[in-house]
């Protein structure tokens, strides 16, 4: 089966867009889907596997149904909401202007009263600071689009006196954030915020958001996803796209560092970006440590410990990315990342970048870097280790369905990728990015051809 991940994204006048639909189709799509069409979809409903419809509140629990001429009121509804409650948002655009939620109830739940997320737009013109601030744990945020928030359209934080735990933002469509869309980090009182989940959700900077980015620190001070110190995230099948900046490096895609663990990075398609995962950043600073030594014999700072990055398309051919001064810089980057894992991933440009995969620094020791297809180099830098195998470099765009437009399933007569890869022992990667079962011979990259 082929499907994307709650989008279908076409080339129109050279410009990669998206609607809000899943589609499905023959192997091949249409030229120019970045990732769709496939060999018979999901049974013609629409729906990725692994996203389906936000299940209904319990019954007997509390829904609060609001819309938008309640705006002025949303900071006092959601603030005194209680355990068990859905806020319902009833469809239109909630033009925010300075209104924001902060979320400090655990078990709350916000999303759209029609489960399309299209329907509400939760709208901060860049005057609402954070729009969601979930301060609590068990939250549910889904179904909703967020766009042009001041600073993190959502801001995903631990209080002084607890962690915060299992947060879902799920279905929901961000953009054009002035600086990162989705923010983890923790309070001063060393709690943390950990065992969250990102899924099924669109997390874009478009080309008329981009010139409305935090400048500084780095003249681009805006990415997809940020944790810091955080735990246990998941972070699957979603669509991020377009982080990058004429002046300045943007953020990752998806950033896990200062002591992150146990990441699960998987079935992403990231389009665009000046970079795509980054777990790791720095050789010092202040970082999380954790008790029964997770990285055996690695002594010194590390910025993730283990992880698993995994069945993702990461993408690049718009040529004002390519031709920035910093362009497309790596597709999956390891600093300071003890135990890392780059598993049947595809990582394509169009042009050039530095580095299709990376791992950098002496802490980056244990990592493992297998079935993965690049079109650039798999670097090893300034002390790192790793276990490489299984990975096809300089692969051309031949290989692929559409590889020039993004569509990176493999071509039925790839045959340097088909059924060249390595078996993983622990299993950890049985699955494709559409949900399909390997073979014993696995193919190379995220796509495995049935």
């Amino acid at each position: 089966m082929r499907y994307m991940v709650g989008v279908i994204c076409v080339l129109a006048l050279g410009v990669m867009g998206c609607s809000e639909t899943a589609g499905t189709g023959g192997r091949g799509g249409t030229a120019g889907n970045s990732g769709v069409g496939g060999d018979g979809g999901t049974g013609g409903t629409g729906v990725p596997a692994g996203c389906p419809p936000l299940a209904e509140p319990d019954a007997g629990s509390t829904i609060i149904d609001v819309d938008p001429l309640e705006v002025g009121n949303l900071t006092g509804i959601v603030s005194s909401a209680k355990t068990g409650d859905t806020i319902r948002f009833a469809s239109g655009t909630y033009d925010l202007d300075g209104v924001y939620m902060w979320i400090s109830t655990p078990g709350v739940t916000l999303r759209s009263a029609s489960g399309n997320r299209d329907d509400v737009v939760l709208d901060g013109n860049y005057q609402s600071t954070e729009i969601i601030t979930v301060a609590a744990s068990d939250v549910t945020i889904a179904d909703l689009t967020i766009r042009e928030a001041a600073t993190h359209p959502i801001h995903v934080v631990s209080t002084d006196s607890a962690d915060t735990v299992n947060t879902l933002i799920y279905n929901v469509h961000i953009v054009d954030p002035r600086e990162q869309a989705i923010k983890i980090n923790p309070s001063q009182g060393g709690y943390f915020v950990d065992d969250g989940e990102i899924a099924c959700s669109h997390i874009e900077l478009t080309d008329t958001g981009r010139p409305n980015v935090q400048p500084n620190p780095g003249g681009c001070y805006t990415g997809g996803v940020d944790a810091h110190q955080a735990s246990g995230w998941v972070i699957r099948d979603n669509v991020i796209e377009g982080f990058w900046c004429n002046t300045g490096l943007s953020e990752h895609a998806v950033h896990c560092w200062r002591g992150c663990r146990d990441t699960v990075v998987e079935r992403n398609v990231l389009l665009n970006n000046a970079r795509g995962v980054g777990f790791g950043l720095a050789t010092s600073g202040s970082a999380r440590t954790y008790s029964g030594d997770p990285c055996p014999g690695v002594s010194g700072y590390v910025g993730h410990y283990n992880g698993i990055v995994r069945n993702n398309f990461i993408f690049a051919n718009d040529s004002a990315l390519l031709s920035s001064p910093d362009g497309f810089d790596c597709g999956i980057c390891f600093w300071s990342a003890c135990g890392a894992r780059a598993l049947h991933n595809s990582i394509v440009s169009t042009g050039d970048n530095f580095s299709s995969i990376e791992w950098r620094f002496s802490t980056s020791a244990g990592v493992e870097i297998t079935n993965n297809i690049a079109t650039h180099p798999l670097r090893e830098r300034d002390g790192a280790s790793a276990t490489v195998d299984g990975n096809l470099e300089s692969a051309q765009l031949s290989l692929f369905v559409d590889g020039q437009n993004g569509n990176l399933h493999l071509d039925p007569g790839a045959s340097a990728a088909i059924d060249q890869g390595v078996m993983i022992a622990d299993g950890l990667s049985d699955d494709d990015i559409d949900g399909d079962a390997r073979d014993v011979n696995p193919d190379i990259g995220a796509d495995e051809v049935r």
